[in-house]
């Protein structure tokens, strides 16, 4: 570990350095804590495990997609002029050659005349250029059309025109083609694709591994039987789970007690066992807030106070592995609604960052109109904790309860934030307002009041 006792980052704002009792900007503090984060070295991964990261090279295709030219659907391969002029009234018939489920290969040429049984997904055989499904035969109407059949003749009702129920070799994809660019976010289809590819794995920016450090000697652990004066350390758990959600593996240590040894043992830990290290309280002005002076003596300080609410005593630095590696350490509050929206607000874009997904982090930003009074008292942007709505087609927002930074229920509840500018007194009610949407599976999406704003 490195020994800056009391360093100071300079900043792009200036040639001086950030002060501890200078307060920044939201989009301050975002832009010097990304900075310091680059996306992760590359991994070859199972394709089933790669879910929402980033390729690290072109995807390009050995092979045609599909490889032959197959049948769409079950029926008959015939040659199309054959079948002219057929009717229910007056069927052609042809004679039937053979049968040919997926995976085979029929060896034979299909002649004037006649026609090959054949299965969804099977090679069309040589000679044919039509399939004719078992709905348009006279098989449909004798038997069931699934099972392999002994007929040696089949009456055709309807005239097939030629590529009928043929899906082209190369029609999804052509060999040498690049299907996905360095840098493509996998999601379920993607991957499918690469399975159809025939491949197992791809190589991918690396998941981070974030270390997780509560403070305080009132904690206990989850589990442990309650004692008098203390709570249950909720801030390593929430942010475990949002480390998950945001595509990064957690690794929550032991709680630190409020005693340096403790504290700098178990930062040191932190530091040499993952990529981000992520600390909840400690970094304000009480008699034990300890994180400030550890990371000023082990680390380097960037800032640690924010023009925000909650979230106002925010540290962040960098720490040093034996390696000479740098691993960036944000310091949270302890309240656990000020941990969690912290986190949201600058622990998921460096995550994203270090994933390669460079610009993905902006959450939807929508304007909605406050059924609400928010209220801001201190001159730092707010964010109030609401859920959003649509009542007669225009979307409103509701306060989740009492906006306390303690209080976490209001938190569960909430599926937006919404955003009370620091040079505002509150948001009145029937006021529009901007609201950062945070749960992509129950909120609103009108599509006329999303807006494209990244500064938030």
């Amino acid at each position: 570990m490195s020994d800056q006792s009391n360093t100071y980052s300079s900043t792009a704002t200036g040639n001086r350095s950030i002060l501890p009792d200078d307060m920044i900007s939201v989009q301050e503090a975002r832009r010097l804590i990304l900075e310091k984060f680059s996306p992760l070295d590359s991994v070859s991964i199972p394709i089933t495990e790669a879910l929402n990261q980033v390729t690290t090279e072109d995807v390009v295709a050995q092979f045609d997609i599909p490889p032959y030219s197959n049948t769409g659907m079950d029926g008959y391969a015939v040659i199309a002029k054959d079948t002219k002029n057929a009717s229910y009234s007056d069927p052609k018939k042809l004679s039937v050659t053979g049968y040919l489920p997926a995976g085979k290969i029929f060896n034979d040429t299909v002649m004037p005349g006649q026609a090959v049984r054949i299965m969804t997904g099977a090679p069309i055989p040589n000679g044919a250029d039509a399939i004719v499904p078992f709905e348009e035969t006279d098989e449909y109407l004798e038997k069931d059309s699934t099972k392999k059949t002994e007929k040696n003749e089949v009456l055709i009702n309807v005239e097939a025109i030629t590529g009928a129920n043929i899906r082209p070799a190369g029609e999804d994809i052509t060999k040498g083609t690049v299907v996905f660019n360095k840098g493509t976010i996998l999601g379920p289809a993607q991957i499918a694709v690469l399975a159809s590819l025939g491949l197992n794995n791809i190589n991918v920016h690396r998941r981070p591994i974030v270390a997780v450090l509560s403070t305080g000697d009132e904690l206990l652990y989850p589990g442990e039987s309650y004692a008098d004066g203390k709570i249950y350390d909720s801030n390593s758990s929430g942010l475990a789970a949002q480390i998950i959600n945001f595509g990064g593996v957690p690794k929550i240590l032991n709680i630190a007690r409020d005693n340096v040894k403790s504290l700098t043992h178990l930062i040191r830990e932190g530091v040499e066992s993952a990529d981000f290290l992520i600390t909840s309280a400690g970094v304000s002005r009480g008699d034990f807030d300890l994180v400030k002076a550890v990371l000023a003596k082990e680390g380097h300080i960037g800032f640690w106070t924010v023009k925000m609410k909650p979230g106002k005593p925010l540290a962040f630095g960098t720490f040093t592995k034996e390696s000479g590696a740098q691993v960036p350490h944000l310091g949270l509050p302890g309240n656990p609604v000020s941990a969690m929206l912290t986190f949201e607000l600058f622990g998921r874009p460096a995550i994203f960052k270090m994933l390669g997904k460079i610009n993905a982090w902006p959450r939807p930003l929508v304007n909605a109109i406050s059924k609400d009074r928010i209220v801001n008292t201190d001159g730092r942007r707010f964010y109030a904790r609401v859920v959003i709505e649509e009542e007669n087609e225009i979307p409103k927002v509701i306060l989740t309860g009492k906006q306390s930074s303690g209080i976490l229920t209001s938190m569960s509840k909430a599926t937006a934030f919404a955003i009370c500018p620091s040079d505002t007194s509150g948001i009145e009610a029937g006021q529009m307002c901007e609201v950062i949407l945070i749960d992509r599976e129950n909120n609103y999406y009108g599509e006329s009041t999303l807006t494209e704003k990244k500064g938030y």
